[in-house]
């Protein structure tokens, strides 16, 4: 290995380390040292999404984070995603939010906009992905390896596993193999 890469590796280390004083979500290797500095830097340095405890776009807005439980991932690290937990969000693993995603788990009173409406939390399965510019609304279920194509929108529960959403009002498009397995 050479001089530079190995200078490289500690270099990195080093700012995993440094980057754990903000959580452990800022010190995920899976990520790019340098990318989870400018995610810290905006977020804890700069206030932008400060109140999120994982790594968030600055272009991301999320209310209410402590009511959001997250798998292994982090939802609102695309650009442009609106995650609202007012009402709860419950993420599986392996869940991908593509950007200018809305998980959205609260909405008005249609008779007063001033009311909001008490529902069950947002439920998202395993394995699940969410396409560019889609949509989930308030109390909707999803099982798990349920694939949401770009700017679908979710307004009832999809509780099957293995499907892919699509359309708006979405509707299930095509029943998909099991996650995992080899496409020819």
């Amino acid at each position: 290995m050479g001089a530079k890469k190995k200078l490289g590796k500690l270099r990195d280390e080093l700012l995993y380390c440094l980057l754990r004083v903000y959580g452990p979500a800022f010190s995920d290797r899976r990520i790019a040292a340098v990318t989870l500095v400018t995610f810290a830097f905006r977020q804890k340095i700069l206030r932008i999404n400060h109140h999120v405890p994982w790594p968030v776009h600055w272009t991301t807005k999320v209310a209410a984070p402590e009511r959001i439980e997250r798998g292994d991932r982090y939802p609102g690290f695309s650009n442009g995603c609106h995650i609202d937990g007012r009402n709860g969000i419950r993420i599986g693993n392996n869940v991908w939010v593509g950007p200018r995603v809305s998980l959205i788990s609260m909405n008005h009173d249609i008779c007063n906009y001033e009311r909001y409406i008490v529902t069950e939390p947002i439920v998202i399965g395993d394995n699940c992905w969410f396409g560019a510019g889609s949509t989930v609304l308030p109390g909707v279920r999803l099982g798990n390896h349920v694939v949401v194509g770009a700017g679908a929108v979710v307004a009832k529960s999809f509780e099957e596993d293995d499907i892919l959403l699509a359309g708006l009002p979405a509707r299930i498009i095509k029943r998909l193999p099991l996650y995992g397995t080899v496409q020819e």
